[in-house]
């Protein structure tokens, strides 16, 4: 089975950040582009297995602020554990 991989380059606004993950992953029209929405999306609506590379987070962390950049992590890490299908390769 191939594994579809996101690529996260010079993210620097939180709109950004939901439009590659929308492109890339194919995120349905129904997405609400909020962080709850972020979760259920990536909760149910992606098929996996998938990988998200998140590169420059450093760039990332100041551009977003820490709170936003903190959240995003959270999200991810919370549903790579609950599907176990999500790999993710955030480089900080």
């Amino acid at each position: 089975m191939s594994v579809s991989i996101c690529e996260l380059h010079h993210i620097t606004s939180l709109e950004q950040f939901y439009d590659e993950l929308s492109r890339q992953l194919q995120l349905p029209a129904h997405f609400g582009r909020n962080l709850d929405a972020l979760y259920d999306s990536l909760s149910a609506d992606v098929s996996g297995p998938f990988e998200i590379v998140w590169r420059d987070t450093e760039l990332s962390r100041s551009k977003l602020g820490a709170d936003v950049y903190a959240t995003l992590l959270e999200i991810l890490q919370a549903v790579a554990a609950e599907r176990g299908d999500i790999t993710l390769d955030i480089h900080h």
